[in-house]
């Protein structure tokens, strides 16, 4: 795979997804959970039922930014032993049709070492996104990821200053995340009534795609911010979906697809 399609596969679903008037579903699974051979399937799955973009997660033992669910799945894999390396190869197993963003904290890619982007792009990841990295803290370790052949995508929050957004935009690729509301990842009942004007705020900042998650746990949610933004993303609805079975995963997953076209 060269590095050159590794990127662009993302920025692809996104320029067809515009053109055909569409939004993006992102499914976040972690990595491992509910055991590596269910973490196949469920990736193989939720592909299958209308996931744009899917976001795997690097199990790791101090995820600061996640909330309960994602936490706990996080511990799970953990105990099945799946790091950095185990992650590339469900992703690789996996051989899904649509693109795939390695999600992970700073520390299990550097413990991975200077050939990890590398094979993070051989297993089959078009994109990278470091929850724990915000741009201008690290140059030399964002240039490493910048010039690794995959979309760094980057996150803003929903009080990042407008001069802020800009420069995020400048160092992001494939989509910026924006995330819904302050705290950790979760579901929740309501969406953010500024949501609407952040996402306006941000579009004036950047000409990457807006993806917006953290709490997007319904149908009706995914609807709302289809609305005004270009994709979203859901991950703690979709681990509890997948802590119950594969099945429920992929109900969930058309259950958004349908929504997401309806808006």
């Amino acid at each position: 795979m060269s590095v050159t399609t590794s990127s662009d596969t993302l920025s692809a679903r996104f320029a067809q997804l515009r053109g055909e008037g569409r939004r993006a579903l992102v499914v976040y699974l972690t990595a491992g959970f509910p055991d590596p051979t269910r973490s196949v399937e469920l990736i193989r799955a939720v592909a299958e039922a209308g996931a744009d973009v899917i976001e795997v997660g690097v199990p790791f033992s101090d995820p600061m930014a996640d909330g309960p669910i994602i936490q706990e799945s996080t511990r799970v894999a953990l105990q099945h032993g799946v790091g950095l390396t185990e992650t590339l190869a469900i992703v690789r197993e996996a051989q899904v049709p649509v693109p795939v963003v390695l999600f992970s904290y700073l520390n299990p890619l550097l413990a991975g070492g200077a050939g990890a982007m590398t094979q993070a792009r051989d297993a089959g990841c078009s994109g990278v996104l470091v929850t724990d990295l915000p741009v201008g803290v690290d140059p030399e370790r964002e240039a490493w990821f910048g010039e690794s052949g995959l979309a760094f995508v980057r996150l803003v929050a929903p009080t990042t200053p407008d001069e802020r957004m800009r420069e995020i935009g400048r160092h992001g690729g494939g989509f910026v995340y924006l995330i819904s509301r302050l705290g950790v990842t979760g579901t929740q009942d309501t969406l953010a009534p500024e949501l609407e004007s952040t996402v306006a705020r941000l579009r004036a900042a950047t000409t990457l795609p807006i993806c917006v998650g953290f709490g997007i746990s319904t149908p009706a949610h995914a609807a709302t911010v289809g609305r005004v933004a270009d994709g979203v993303i859901v991950g703690s609805a979709m681990i509890r979906a997948a802590s119950e079975s594969t099945q429920a995963a992929a109900s969930l997953t058309r259950a958004l697809r349908a929504a997401l076209d309806g808006a």
